[in-house]
């Protein structure tokens, strides 16, 4: 694919090695030349100076020939602006902003934008961490990245089933490790839950 970073912060760079490492034709675009001498020496793809909401430097910098763009600067409304820019304006198919308040999503969803919020991946990580033996995992399949976290079963659901629980708004439930290392995926039937048990929720995330 040949895909445009929009923001050479640390975020943007780390992107930006990554896909090129995987063999996409990447360029990156970035108003601070210092941010993007700081990309690895063996990087293979373009860089541009500019500011991103440049029209004339979006297009030095390829847009108009990219399956995909990635706007991830670390100012909201300027990822909003520049994602509605690269959709509307050049037709880019695929466009994914970064946002850094969880409230203000629905302003991007609104946009048509794909969006992935770090504050969130980090919260959800973190409490996983605090409450879990198992590190929570991130599987992505195609636009869609959905965590899967294990958590305790509560003491009041010992004795209980799966019917019973209550998932936060927005998870779902995937499967029961036993306390005895066995995993059960949930299907229909309601899987018994006893203490030591650990239930795998998932949580898709935009």
């Amino acid at each position: 694919m040949n895909i445009l970073i929009v923001g050479g912060g640390l975020l943007g760079r780390h992107m930006a090695e990554a896909l090129d490492e995987l063999g996409h034709e990447v360029a990156i675009i970035d108003e601070n030349e210092d941010n993007l001498a700081q990309l690895r020496a063996d990087f293979q793809g373009a860089t541009a100076v500019g500011f991103p909401m440049d029209m004339n430097a979006l297009r030095e910098a390829g847009i108009e020939g990219c399956d995909a763009v990635a706007v991830v600067t670390s100012d909201d409304n300027l990822n909003i602006a520049v994602g509605q820019m690269a959709k509307g304006v050049f037709g880019v198919p695929q466009v994914v902003a970064r946002i850094s308040d969880p409230d203000r999503e629905s302003v991007f969803q609104g946009a048509g934008l794909l969006t992935a919020c770090p504050t969130n991946m980090a919260a959800d990580k973190l409490v996983a961490a605090l409450v879990s033996p198992y590190q929570a995992r991130q599987v992505t399949f195609g636009a869609a990245t959905v965590s899967l976290q294990a958590r305790p079963v509560e003491k009041k659901m010992a004795g209980g089933t799966t019917a019973q629980l209550e998932p936060a708004p927005g998870e779902g439930l995937f499967g029961v490790i036993k306390k005895g290392g066995g995993f059960r995926l949930f299907q229909q039937d309601a899987i018994p839950l006893e203490a030591g048990d650990l239930v795998v929720y998932s949580r898709l995330i935009d």
